[in-house]
């Protein structure tokens, strides 16, 4: 995700986008960012520079909680859940982006 864009904007869609994630199922930390990339056609990349501190901060909030495991190579790995406060949070913040996004593609159409 480039450094060109607003650190507020970046930090919120990378919370959306990670929360989203989970919504799949509980993945470690790896796994989140590959599932991001592969859902975004290969587009967005999440450096673990970026990923990490957001996972950090969405336990913090009690947007998701961890606990440790072996991952599918057998090697020790935090995995992550969304919690219902998570799971709060996405429904809140998409049709935050959702405003947000059409807003945007209005500004730019014109």
């Amino acid at each position: 995700m480039g450094k060109a864009a607003s650190p507020n904007l970046l930090q919120g869609t990378l919370d959306l986008l990670v929360l989203h994630a989970l919504q799949r199922g509980p993945m470690h930390g790896y796994a989140i960012a590959q599932s991001i990339h592969l859902m975004s056609d290969e587009i967005l990349k999440v450096e673990e520079g970026s990923l990490y501190p957001a996972l950090h901060r969405l336990e913090l909030e009690g947007a998701i909680s961890s606990k440790w495991g072996a991952s599918d190579n057998n090697r020790k790995a935090k995995f992550y859940d969304i919690t219902v406060k998570g799971r709060k949070t996405v429904a809140k913040e998409l049709k935050t982006w959702d405003r947000l996004s059409s807003a945007v593609h209005r500004v730019l159409a014109r």
